[in-house]
């Protein structure tokens, strides 16, 4: 029996454990600040000598703050899509060179280091102060590593694709990067890999010439140029930001020259793009003969005008062919880079100017040559203005109706590339190509090689077909020939490149030019369309392929109904093997097939539950193709009937896909097409029964499918843990995979739930079921009765924290009422859990506390646009006024939410299993205010909500708690891509327009993150 004494020792005894596990904490937190070595393919060491450090900007750690200077605007737009992600390696800039000869790679470290010790930008960190991007200059480095690599030719290419690919840390001051290939004695490919928001263009040339110096001085040489101070990129954001005031009247222009202007309407693809963030970059060629250079530069000589503005004015009348559009807009690239003061200067000073040209009329190519020199010159009488500016002016109107950005194709005459020439050697340009689009469309006259001249189209492969692209370089290539010879053809005069490979001809005046038509002709495997329009009822199409083993009528419905207005979408597509024609050549509609019967009703035990539970949800027993929300329903409706729907037919449904069919036919064919799926994956991919002795080290994953759930597997499988994941039937087979075994349960089967501990060697409790408080208690009871050894991390969330009376929350703080139900259960979970810890064999416990969690996953994103934050995500969508409470209402200087990216919550989770917390900790990635996120969803919705701020403090808003996270701060850092925006991006990315329909405004709320 214990004493009180006993008693008082044990509390001692904690008390002291705490107090150095605090210690600890804090000297582990003070130790996680050094940066990491940056990590590379290199198998060699490497090189470079010291040359010590730039004492004018502060040292890390130094209690002298560094200076946060603003972004240029053009930064900022980068930092902004850096942010925002799925630029991949678009916006890397890779500068390499085969160095034939004697090449010293020490030489190289030290003028390299000397170069950066030169142009602060290539040491520059970016960071945010009071909510603005700035940018911080860090100290020299001692040197700036070369990286060396032995390797034959042929596996050099794909090295050179993965170093240019690997991601910067732009927040860690990760601007340049160098790698040497070193293919024998002296024969080595050189590769400085920049991010573009320290250089453009131009700046490589300054990088060269002074690297040719610099390593000239190392190597004991005497250098052609003696280089003089260089001129500083933040002088020059500076000096931006100081002029930003005074651009009002030429915005005014802008607004003026763009007002009503849409972006340009290219072919749709003919298969739908996959739900990927980085847009793939695709290019093709066409030769053309040697002579048309000159003969364009004479051109543009007799008429005034540029080379540039010469292949500007084929792109435009391409474009015009491509698209049969007479209002058309062209991006090309302008420079803020004007006298002596930035001669030299290394940094980010290109400017988009969009320019836009009528070509209705069908103008001569000489006329058009002079409108498309008027407008450019428009244009660049205010290329000072940032193209961000001229963007935010616009508003809306930046955008097309759908989204599209207004400059989606640009124009460049590209000249002879830049090398680095070292003395003693010969220099070989590199040609590395990047993975990533920047626009979908891009025309380029490529004159690299003067003796081989080229039409050039770059294009996004996810929005252009490479048909299309084939037809655009061409067209684009025959132009440029033909105008050559004879400026004065008219455009409808000037020569096609014509079908290719039996692709439809667009010119041919006896297809129809129905968008149906367009749309179905514009898929590669689709050889002649048409479209018949009954006085009664929906279109009907017709299509005729090339080939028996293409598309079905389905499957090219589904097509048109992803890329065309729902209004213009026929009731069919039925194949034909030829169109009837008239004597003319028109279609016949007389002689098509007739209009096909409507569809019956679905049929079957699917079809049966799927009108019993719109029954049960809505009182009322609907037809085939009644609409959800015609019906009364809303989203917590959409809920309950998915989860009705899951229960008694055992395949995954959740609210979201209710809200997405809509109708009880298009309801049912989603199920019956995951019952198809179903059962070949489980046909496939049966689990292989566990042994404990093969498997030591299994982690239970509960909730495995789940937003959560799924991603701790794909953190545990990563890092080699097996893994058991407890997963409901119906989604059981989408996790079965090498190094996770799958136990079929859920937290009401708690015979199962005992099984399933029992059998791991540590558990990671990530299920909820949000609204049955009843059914987690139970659940985490047998789990804890049931736990025996290993750790145990269970996903609770702050609202156990209730409404704290300060602003900001400290770990483990007590919680404070009002606590809502869904914080009593998690708190009364913790509990459970936190007693039982160390007793009988039992591991450590630790209960990671997250607030919203958002993901890439189907569960994060219902609960982005339908849980807690539905109501603003609503509004957003819709363009409705949004109020927002002002900062200091009720003596509260912010309200906000605080939130954590999915992989991050994984990877604290994943660090409690190896170093419990042995009680709460919190699991933020950062706090973002209403204002803040309301304002990008309705950036990233495209839409142009009214933001208001008001004196009251709606329900739904009331949250204004900041949460520390000192305790897994580490697993926390965000890595690249986890930004708020980027985040944010990635989910309503995935959200297809058809699928982003704008909710009724009854529509409620459901779920919680």
């Amino acid at each position: 029996m214990s004493t009180d004494a006993d008693s008082a020792t044990h509390d001692r005894r904690q008390q002291l454990q705490r107090e150095l596990l605090r210690r600890a904490r804090a000297g582990t937190a003070r130790g996680a600040t050094t940066a990491e070595p940056a990590t590379g393919p290199s198998t060699g060491p490497s090189t470079g000598p010291s040359t010590g450090r730039d004492d004018r900007t502060p040292r890390p750690g130094s209690d002298r703050p560094a200076e946060c200077v603003p972004l240029s605007r053009a930064q900022r737009r980068m930092w902004l899509m850096e942010r925002l992600g799925g630029t991949g390696d678009s916006y890397h800039v890779p500068f390499a060179t085969r160095v034939r000869g004697p090449f010293d790679v020490a030489a190289f470290a030290t003028a390299l280091t000397s170069l950066v010790a030169r142009h602060a930008i290539l040491r520059t960190r970016y960071t945010e102060h009071d909510g603005e991007p700035c940018q911080e200059v860090l100290p020299t480095p001692r040197t700036v590593p070369v990286h060396v690599v032995d390797t034959d030719e042929a596996q050099a290419p794909e090295l050179l694709r993965r170093e240019t690919a690997r991601p910067f840390d732009l927040a860690a001051g990760d601007a340049v990067r160098a790698l040497v290939l070193r293919h024998g004695p002296q024969d080595h490919t050189v590769l400085l890999t920049f991010h573009h928001i320290a250089v453009d263009g131009a700046s490589l040339e300054t990088v060269a010439g002074e690297l040719a110096d610099l390593y000239t001085t190392a190597t004991g040489g005497t250098p052609r140029h003696t280089l003089a101070a260089a001129p500083q990129y933040a002088d020059h954001a500076r000096r931006e930001h100081e002029a930003l005031s005074g651009f009002e009247e030429e915005l005014e222009r802008w607004s003026e020259l763009l007002a009503d202007a849409e972006p340009p309407r290219l072919p749709p693809p003919a298969a739908p793009a996959p739900h990927t963030a980085v847009r793939p970059a695709a290019v093709r060629t066409v030769p053309l003969t040697p002579t048309v250079p000159d003969a364009l530069r004479t051109l543009g000589a007799q008429r005034q005008a540029t080379l540039f503005t010469v292949s500007l004015t084929a792109a435009f009348a391409a474009l015009h062919r491509l698209t049969g559009d007479d209002d058309l807009v062209i991006g090309v690239a302008g420079t803020h880079r004007s006298g002596t003061a930035m001669r030299g200067l290394v940094g980010l000073c290109v400017n988009t100017l969009p320019v836009r040209v009528d070509l209705s009329g069908a103008p001569s190519f000489s006329r058009l040559l002079r409108r498309v020199g008027d407008a450019l010159l428009e244009a660049q009488q205010h290329r000072h203005v940032p193209f961000d500016l001229v963007l935010e002016r616009l508003g809306a109107g930046a955008r097309g109706a759908d989204g599209t950005a207004l400059v989606r194709v640009t124009s460049d005459v590209l000249g002879e590339p830049t090398v680095l020439r070292l003395p003693g050697t010969s220099a070989e340009y590199v040609d590395l190509p990047s993975d990533g689009a920047k626009f979908n469309l891009s025309y380029g006259l490529d004159l690299a090689d003067p003796a081989r001249p080229r039409a050039l189209v770059q294009y996004d492969a996810h929005t252009l077909d490479d048909a299309a692209a084939q037809t655009a370089v061409r067209d684009y290539a025959a132009l440029l020939d033909a105008v050559a010879a004879d400026p004065e053809l008219t455009l409808d005069a000037l020569p096609a490149a014509g079908p290719q490979d039996g692709s439809p001809d667009r010119s041919d005046p006896a297809r129809d030019r129905h968008p149906v038509v367009e749309a179905l002709c514009a898929h590669p495997m689709v050889a002649d369309a048409t479209v018949v329009q009954p006085e009664d009822g929906p279109a009907v199409a017709y299509a005729v392929l090339k080939d028996s083993a293409g598309p079905s009528g389905h499957e090219l419905l589904g097509l048109l109904r992803r890329t065309l207005a729902p209004e213009a979408v026929p009731a069919a597509v039925t194949l034909l093997d030829a169109l009837p024609r008239t004597a003319a050549g028109p279609a016949d509609h007389a002689r098509l097939p007739g209009r096909p019967s409507t569809p019956d009703a679905p049929s079957g035990a699917r079809a049966r539950a799927v009108t019993e539970a719109f029954a049960a949800a809505l009182g009322h027993r609907p037809s085939s193709d009644e609409d959800f929300f015609a019906l009364g329903g809303h989203s917590l409706k959409a809920v309950q009937l998915a989860e009705r729907l899951r229960t008694d037919l055992g395949l995954p449904l959740t609210g979201l896909d209710v809200l997405q069919a809509r109708t009880p036919r298009a309801l049912t064919a989603l199920l019956d097409e995951r019952a198809a799926r179903q059962s070949a994956a489980k046909a496939v991919s049966r689990p292989a029964p566990r042994s404990r002795d093969v498997r030591p080290g299994t982690v239970l994953v509960t909730g495995a499918t789940g937003g959560v759930g799924a991603f701790v597997v794909r953190e545990l499988a990563t890092r080699g843990r097996p893994v058991l994941a407890l997963a409901r039937s119906e989604s059981a087979h989408l996790i079965a995979t090498d190094g996770v075994d799958v136990i079929e349960g859920d937290l009401t089967d708690l015979a199962g739930l005992r099984d399933a501990v029992a059998q791991a060697d540590a558990v990671v409790h990530a299920a909820c079921t949000f609204t049955r408080h009843d059914v987690d208690l139970a659940a985490m009871e047998t789990m804890v009765d049931a736990w025996r050894r290993g750790p145990f991390v269970f996903v609770s969330s702050v609202d156990a924290y209730g409404h704290p009376t300060t602003d900001r929350v400290a770990e483990e703080s007590a919680p404070h009422e009002p606590v809502s139900p869904y914080g009593k259960a998690k708190l009364d979970c913790e509990a459970m859990l936190l007693r039982a810890a160390g007793t009988e064999g039992r591991g450590g416990a630790s209960s990671v506390r997250s607030p919203i969690v958002w993901g890439a996953h189907d569960r994060l994103r219902e609960q982005l646009r339908w849980g807690a934050l539905g109501t603003l995500y609503q509004a957003a969508e819709q363009g409705r006024p949004i109020e927002l409470p002002r900062p200091g209402t009720g003596g509260h200087a912010w309200y906000g939410a605080a939130w954590v990216h999915a992989a991050a919550l994984a990877r604290a989770v994943a660090e409690c299993l190896d170093r419990p917390v042995h009680g709460v900790a919190n699991a933020c990635s950062g706090h973002v205010s209403w204002h803040d996120l309301a304002h990008d969803l309705t950036q990233l919705l495209g839409t142009r909500a009214d933001l208001r701020e008001t004196d009251g403090v709606p329900q739904d808003l009331d949250h204004r708690w900041h949460y520390d996270s000192t305790r897994l701060a580490r697993p926390l850092r965000p890595r690249p891509g986890e930004g708020r925006r980027t985040v944010l991006s990635e989910m309503i990315t995935a959200m297809t327009p058809e699928n982003r329909w704008t909710a009724p405004r009854h529509a409620g709320q459901s779920g919680r993150p």
